[in-house]
């Protein structure tokens, strides 16, 4: 049995934040944190003025509480772990918690009759330790797209990471090398919005701290090397009717030409609301270095079938498996808050009726019909966010605030760094 409690809420930074805490505490519990940690910045800058993080007014506590049966079995040593939801001194829901942004979505979506299903990809760079104490990538020369084996990871740290999912019950769909050696990507199994991301959630900080332990630094950074290619989070998505299928699916086959209107409004609304989801799933500095043009990184505003060049890709399959993937977040994001997102976008397209523009048509590289694409920076990409009104809206105007506030500070923290200082100034906590 284990003997402590590791108790875990993801704040604004997408940073996890917690305490160890008795085993009595594993059951139904609580602890208390100052609300202040809201106005932390990865500097361990400390901003008086952080919207609603009440630094000025004498960093008041806010309480996380957990249910006994969400506790789970942990990667540490006689260990349970847990996440849990933040509520204000007055016992109502904190506006700022990430993890009540994603529950308010999936409540949206069930006022139509459906229960929102993610999928959630994974992408991640393994760096070490050089003589010169500058951190390089992992050695894995054989590496390569689709790579396996040992000559993609020669110190089999994924082996020991794929062991300890399957102990504390993570659904793995798989891991593979990614394109550039050395970048890895994981993938768990779709299930509903909060189960889904709770484990996404819990699978990065395991794996990350798993690669720690073997001299690894896995970071889910979007752009951690500078002459290779970036690291995405798609979130794959569909609903389950009362059922129990699939609201996308309109047969077995699926892809652009078998969209029920469903799919249609969803598509409409994550169109229409690209430029402010940038500000929200797409947050720091090294966000547009990977969102470019010919990246396959969801840069451009469309979306299509089969296609890597397009943000919202519409699966060819159908039937149980039918389903959207939006392919512009990266893992610098909160999970939470960029699942959110995702989902009040289409909501807001479904609900409206948003008439959905032409499907993309050029191959993502020479040719591209669509005319924009995200901001060509931070302070931009947080100036759409705050231009698109109903999506801050949607997603809670009070955590949009904060998060705008800080992300404006990262933008003036970072604009001046070289390469070497940047990647200092994330790594430790992405």
């Amino acid at each position: 049995m284990s003997n402590r409690l590791r108790a875990l809420f993801i704040d604004h930074l997408s940073i996890p934040r917690g305490k160890y805490m008795p085993a009595s505490k594993i059951s139904d519990a609580s602890t208390r944190f100052a609300r202040a940690t809201f106005g932390v910045h990865y500097d361990r800058d400390l901003l008086l003025d952080a919207p609603h993080a009440k630094v000025r007014e004498g960093a008041p506590d806010m309480e996380l509480r957990w249910r006994g049966e969400d506790v789970r079995k942990g990667w540490e040593p006689d260990t349970s772990v847990v996440l849990g939801d933040l509520y204000d001194a007055d016992g109502s829901p904190l506006s700022l918690c990430p993890r009540g942004a994603l529950k308010r979505a999936v409540a949206a979506w069930e006022k139509h009759g459906l229960k929102p299903m993610l999928g959630i990809e994974l992408e991640a760079y393994a760096l070490q330790g050089g003589e010169d104490g500058r951190l390089r990538p992992y050695d894995a020369p054989g590496g390569g797209v689709y790579g396996t084996g040992p000559f993609a990871d020669p110190m089999r740290i994924n082996d020991v990471i794929w062991n300890k999912a399957l102990e504390m019950g993570f659904r793995l769909d798989l891991i593979t090398a990614e394109y550039d050696s050395p970048q890895f990507e994981y993938t768990l199994t779709f299930d509903n919005a909060l189960t889904a991301v709770d484990d996404i959630v819990l699978f990065r900080q395991m794996a990350r701290e798993i690669a720690l332990d073997h001299g690894i630094v896995l970071t889910f950074l979007p752009k951690p090397l500078s002459e290779l290619g970036g690291s995405g989070m798609h979130i794959n998505f569909s609903f389950q009717d009362a059922e129990g299928k699939n609201a996308l699916a309109t047969g077995e086959v699926g892809g652009p030409e078998h969209l029920n209107d469903l799919s249609r409004g969803c598509l409409a609304g994550l169109v229409h609301h690209h430029e402010g989801l940038a500000g929200l799933i797409a947050p720091t500095a090294g966000s547009y270095r990977r969102l470019q043009p010919s990246s396959l990184s969801g840069y451009w505003k469309n979306w299509g079938g089969d296609h890597r060049g397009v943000t919202t890709r519409v699966s060819g399959e159908g039937g149980a498996k039918a389903r959207l993937e939006h392919r512009m977040a990266d893992a610098s994001a909160n999970p939470y808050t960029a699942a959110a997102a995702v989902l009040q976008a289409a909501r807001l397209g479904f609900e409206a009726r948003m008439e959905l523009p032409p499907i993309e048509t050029g191959d993502g590289f020479d040719t591209v019909d669509a005319r924009s694409g995200t901001a060509p920076n931070l302070r931009k990409a947080i100036q759409d966010l705050q231009a698109d009104t109903a999506l801050v809206d949607a997603v809670g105007r009070e955590l949009v605030e904060n998060h705008v506030f800080m992300k404006e500070r990262e933008f003036r923290k970072t604009r001046e760094l070289e390469p070497d200082a940047l990647l200092d100034f994330y790594v430790w906590f992405i």
